[in-house]
C-alpha cells in the first residue's frame, strides 16, 4: 500500500471546549438583528405576497361592520332625543318647564346630533371601500369586469340626484355577480335584485329624501315650523338606524358568499339515523368460510 512522503501524517486534534463565559457583548450596538415591528398578517406586510380577494373583503367587513353598529346606536340615541324635545314642546303649552331639563333635552339632542354624523361619515366611508373591495373580488372569481369603474361608482354615490339610483344598482350588480360565481344564476340574466337588496334600496332613498326635506325644512321660520322640524328629525334619524341595520345584514350576507368556509367553524355532522334507504346487497356466503 503507498503511503505519502514522510510516513502517515498525525491525526487532527479536535480543539477542546471553551468555557461558557456569558452573554456576547460587542463594543457598539449591532446593526443586525429583527425589524422592531409586531405579529402581522401577509395583507398588511408591504410584500410581494398577494392576499386572496375574499380575505381582503372579509378583514374591512369586520371593520363596516362595526362602525354600521355603531351608526344604528347613535342614530337611535338622536331619535329618542328627539322624541324627547317634542314631549317637551305638547307640555311646554301648558306650564313652563325647568331650566335644567331643557339644557338636558338641548345638550342630548346636539351631541346626539354630531355624534351621528360623525360615525355615519365614518360607516358611508368603510361601507364604500367595502364595496369596492367585493365588486373586485366578485368580478374575479365571475371572470367578468364591473359594469362602472370605481369613480363613477363613488361619484354615484356623492352627487345628489344620480345616488337614489346608482348605489342600488350597484349593489343589484355585486349581488348578481356573487350568486353567478354559487352557480344560482345566469351571467347573461338580467339582474333582479333580492328581498333583503330592495329593502336596503328602499331605506337608502328614504332616508336621502328624508335628509333633504329636513334640512330645507330647517330654513322655514315659525313655531310650527319649528315643531315639525322636530319630528322630521326623529324620522329621518330612525330610517338611518333602520338602513344602518339594513346595511350591516346586506354586508354580512354578501362577504360570507365571497370567502371560503373556515373548516374550523363548521361543526362536525354526526349520522343519528337513516331512514328510507334500501337494504343493503349483501355477496352470498361461501361454503368454505367459518362459522
Amino acid at each position: 500500500m503507498a503511503t505519502p512522503p514522510g510516513g502517515g501524517r498525525p491525526a487532527r486534534r479536535e480543539a477542546p471546549p471553551r468555557p461558557y463565559t456569558g452573554p456576547p457583548s460587542y463594543p457598539v450596538t449591532p446593526r443586525w438583528g429583527f425589524p422592531p415591528l409586531g405579529w402581522r398578517w401577509p395583507l398588511a406586510l408591504p410584500t410581494r405576497y398577494r392576499a386572496d380577494p375574499g380575505e381582503r373583503v372579509l378583514s374591512l367587513s369586520s371593520t363596516a361592520v362595526t362602525a354600521l353598529w355603531g351608526l344604528a346606536g347613535v342614530a337611535a340615541l338622536a331619535c329618542g332625543a328627539e322624541v324627547w324635545r317634542y314631549v317637551l314642546l305638547l307640555r311646554s303649552r301648558e306650564e313652563a318647564l325647568p331650566a335644567v331639563t331643557l339644557a338636558i333635552s338641548d345638550a342630548l339632542v346636539a351631541t346626539a346630533g354630531v355624534l351621528t354624523w360623525l360615525v355615519g361619515a365614518l360607516a358611508g366611508v368603510v361601507a364604500v371601500l367595502w364595496a369596492l373591495r367585493a365588486r373586485d373580488c366578485a368580478g374575479e372569481r365571475a371572470g367578468v369586469r364591473p359594469a362602472r369603474p370605481d369613480w363613477r361608482f363613488v361619484a354615484g354615490v356623492l352627487v345628489p340626484g344620480p345616488n337614489l339610483v346608482v348605489p342600488g344598482c350597484v349593489l343589484a350588480e355585486l349581488e348578481h355577480t356573487v350568486l353567478v360565481d354559487e352557480g344560482a344564476r345566469d351571467l347573461d340574466a338580467r339582474p333582479s335584485p333580492s328581498r333583503l337588496v330592495r329593502a336596503w334600496w328602499s331605506a337608502w332613498v328614504a332616508s336621502l329624501l328624508l335628509g333633504w326635506v329636513t334640512f330645507c325644512w330647517g330654513f322655514r321660520d315659525g313655531v310650527q315650523a319649528m315643531a315639525d322640524g322636530v319630528v322630521l328629525h326623529a324620522w329621518t334619524d330612525a330610517v338611518a338606524a333602520v338602513l344602518a341595520v339594513l346595511t350591516l345584514r346586506v354586508v354580512k350576507q354578501l362577504t360570507r358568499l365571497l370567502t371560503p368556509v373556515d373548516a374550523t367553524e363548521v361543526p362536525h355532522p354526526r349520522v343519528l339515523a337513516v331512514r328510507g334507504a334500501p337494504e343493503p346487497q349483501r355477496p352470498p356466503r361461501p361454503d368454505t368460510a367459518p362459522r
